[in-house]
């Protein structure tokens, strides 16, 4: 392996360990009786000012708002759909399940990416394909993904498992589609912060908005509750966004290998299962729970073994 493919691969699995954060912090605050509309509109909002002095030393504003004025609709569309439709789902589902099992079930967006990848064309304006040989990688991580949903009807009732499962299924497919949508629309004449910066600026309407809801509905948020979303904006919003964004940036045209550091989010169950365990009291997963870990994790060293044979 040359080039920036190593690279690329470790930012992905450091990636992990930051984001697990996201899960964590978000069940935490749903057991202390959070709103989740605060949970989620204040990790951008005080995203935004850090991204706004981070671009301004680093390349100015101007790049940033010349590439949105030239397709804004679009901007706010798909920035909206990485960020919004990504994290609201996530932060609701997070009342609904510990934090390893909304980790383990976010996993399906390593096959909602690969079943994306048709929408996009490749560094030669070539529609590409699904990287199909990679399929039975993905299929035993589903059947993870499966055996946790199973799990979690059996400690509970299906309407309980229904919002939690199909906001997750959500923003797993929202999440790599606002992505490479964006990396698209910018072509690469935006650095990984000046996309991001772009991004939560252009999603900063729904944000508003859910803010505006959350006031109304309980008043402004407590100072813990507060405190706790800076440090999943640090972690998660920042410091594991701007890494995963630079290791998907590396390998954008390689479909095969731009599956692959998306599959390594899989890192984010191992590390929300121990810190959960750890520090929230979380329940261990039973026999379904950790067959089903097992698998999702078997499904990415399988997918990493498959990729690499091939490049």
């Amino acid at each position: 392996m040359t080039g920036p493919w190593p690279k690329a691969l470790f930012l992905g699995v450091l990636s992990s360990l930051f984001f697990s954060f996201t899960y964590l912090i978000n069940n935490s605050m749903a057991q202390s009786g959070g709103d989740w509309l605060w949970s989620t509109s204040l990790r951008f909002l005080l995203m935004l000012p850090a991204l706004a002095v981070l671009t301004a030393l680093r390349g100015g504003w101007e790049p940033i708002l010349a590439e949105v004025r030239k397709s804004p609709g679009r901007w706010l569309l798909w920035s909206t759909v990485g960020f919004g439709v990504f994290y609201a789902p996530l932060s609701f589902a997070s009342a609904y399940g510990p934090s390893w099992m909304v980790a383990g079930t976010f996993q399906f967006t390593i096959l909602a990416g690969a079943l994306e990848t048709p929408l996009f064309r490749d560094a030669d304006g070539r529609r590409q394909r699904i990287p199909a040989r990679l399929f039975p990688a993905f299929l035993v991580m589903i059947a993870g993904v499966f055996l946790l949903q199973m799990e979690h009807m059996g400690q509970g009732s299906v309407q309980s498992a229904l919002r939690f499962a199909l906001p997750v299924l959500l923003s797993a497919f929202a999440y790599p589609l606002g992505n490479r949508k964006t990396m698209e629309l910018c072509g690469g004449r935006l650095t990984t912060l000046q996309r991001v910066f772009a991004m939560t600026l252009c999603s900063l309407p729904l944000w508003l908005l859910l803010a505006g809801a959350a006031l109304a509905r309980g008043g402004p948020p407590p100072a813990s509750q507060t405190l706790q979303c800076l440090i999943v904006a640090l972690f998660s919003g920042l410091i594991a966004t701007l890494i995963f964004f630079h290791a998907t940036q590396l390998v954008r045209h390689q479909p095969q290998r731009l599956a692959l550091v998306e599959s390594c989010q899989c890192g984010e169950v191992l590390f929300s299962l121990l810190g959960g365990i750890l520090f929230l009291r979380d329940p261990w997963p039973g026999p379904a729970g950790w067959l089903g870990l097992i698998l999702i994790v078997s499904g990415m060293l399988v997918n990493a073994r498959l990729t690499t044979a091939q490049t």
